[in-house]
């Protein structure tokens, strides 16, 4: 016999769509999908379900990451294994410049969220630090039809587009924080689900913005926000050392 109850539906509906993706489903995947086999489903409803699958069913289902749902028996006999970049993938992203982007992201931060008033492209050693050069620096300054106007502040960003480099791309991303007062990490849509799920707990925890794109697309990049920034004081010191290297880009 078929469940009766709305609720018992939507899991055994769960439970069978999870059987049909082997590599698993992602929480709004799932909801999507359970949505689309009957619109009559409430949207509330099927995340009252599904939202804790893996402790609802423990000897069917696990999560291998945050927000991803797996079957038991799909899971890998070993430690967990993460699914490589398929070859084809890594060629067509390398034969992109990481350059390509910094242009984008720099309308991006300006023209779709509104963080800064004025972004450019640095990338490259401009700094001339070992510390690193972010890939691209804006500044949010007051606009004359503020009423109340706040102080400048330093956006920096750090981008990267080949996937094995997130932890590199991560320590620059927080030495940025020396003289920023906001620090953005941009990384490929592209990368392995239980990466972008630990750079998505860092991120909180430093209070780093975490924004995927498709590395694949310089001109459609698709920047989504994960994680927003948290503003915090920089040293002083060394905003005004590194914004004095790019005063007449920046500042004239």
């Amino acid at each position: 016999m078929p469940p009766t109850k709305v609720t018992e539906r939507i899991k055994a509906k769960a439970l069978e769509l999870l059987d049909q993706h082997p590599e698993g489903l992602r929480y709004s995947e799932l909801h999507a999908k359970i949505l689309a086999y009957d619109g009559n489903f409430k949207p509330n409803t099927i995340n009252g379900c599904i939202w804790n699958l893996d402790a609802t069913f423990p000897e069917k289902v696990y999560k291998p990451s945050k927000g991803l749902f797996r079957l038991l028996k799909n899971k890998p006999l070993d430690s967990e294994i993460l699914e490589p970049v398929p070859p084809a993938l890594s060629v067509t992203i390398s034969k992109i410049k990481e350059e390509d982007f910094y242009g984008p992201f720099a309308d991006w931060l300006k023209n779709e969220i509104e963080d800064v008033t004025l972004a450019i492209p640095l990338g490259r050693n401009k700094f001339k630090d070992k510390w690193g050069t972010p890939d691209v620096v804006g500044k949010r300054e007051p606009r004359r039809s503020d009423i109340i106007k706040g102080p400048t502040e330093i956006v920096s960003a750090e981008i990267k587009t080949e996937t094995f480099q997130l932890v590199t791309a991560f320590g620059q991303a927080c030495a940025y924080k020396l003289f920023s007062h906001k620090v953005y990490l941009v990384v490929p849509r592209q990368s392995q689900n239980d990466e972008i799920s630990r750079l998505d707990s860092l991120c909180q925890i430093f209070g780093i913005g975490l924004v995927t794109f498709d590395a694949e697309s310089p001109s459609t990049p698709d920047f989504r926000i994960l994680v927003r920034p948290a503003r915090h004081e920089p040293d002083l010191f060394y905003t005004n050392k590194y914004m004095a290297r790019i005063e007449k880009e920046l500042f004239s």
